[in-house]
């Protein structure tokens, strides 16, 4: 008797569960978003997603400059094939852009500077990212965070190329020289022309 009324109450429990269980993962599919940022620049299209779960300071900070529109007219002004390309801080001219405060160094949240993947570009001080960013064109474990010191910290990586591969390789390519005090800078100004940001 026991054992007849367990099947039936098991019955009616089971497609219940089940229910629950299908809930409950399509709550988390519809959660899960991923912002996408394209940048239009004058040698065509980069297509970025951010790892906002591993670097979340980095991939707000960068998402609240692509919104408001602060990349625009900002320079790919660092060039340097086989290592990285780098901008989001200069305009035409090779003025300063000025950015926000500095953010937190997330360099320590385990993800490694691969080729394609997007760092911040600091100073010696390890917590002094703003706007800056650079674009890995190979594997630069040297970048990598190692400890918490001055020498240590190293970059943080908060995204990666997904499409626009080849726009990055054309950058990479350009010709490059001085200007002022600053080395490997394109002799031909290559710029963001608009930022557009969606959700996947």
């Amino acid at each position: 008797m026991i054992i007849k009324e367990m099947k039936q109450l098991l019955s009616i429990i089971s497609p219940i569960l089940i229910l629950i269980g299908l809930l409950w993962l399509t709550g988390c599919s519809q959660d899960k978003e991923i912002k996408v940022i394209t940048f239009e620049t004058t040698l065509g299209p980069i297509v970025i997603e951010l790892f906002e779960e591993e670097a979340p300071i980095t991939s707000k900070n960068f998402l609240e400059y692509a919104e408001s529109g602060f990349f625009n007219g900002t320079l790919f002004h660092r060039v340097i094939p086989g290592f990285v390309i780098q901008g989001g801080g200069m305009e035409s001219g090779m003025v300063d852009k000025r950015g926000k405060d500095p953010i937190q160094n997330e360099a320590n949240n385990g993800v490694k500077n691969l080729k394609w993947t997007l760092s911040m570009a600091r100073t010696n001080e390890p917590h002094s990212a703003s706007s800056q960013f650079f674009i890995n064109l190979v594997n630069n474990s040297s970048l990598d965070h190692t400890e918490e010191t001055m020498q240590g910290w190293g970059y943080a990586v908060f995204g990666e190329v997904v499409e626009g591969f080849e726009t990055v390789e054309a950058i990479a390519a350009v010709a490059t020289g001085n200007s002022g005090f600053h080395q490997d800078v394109p002799l031909e100004e290559i710029s963001i022309v608009n930022t557009k940001v969606t959700v996947e």
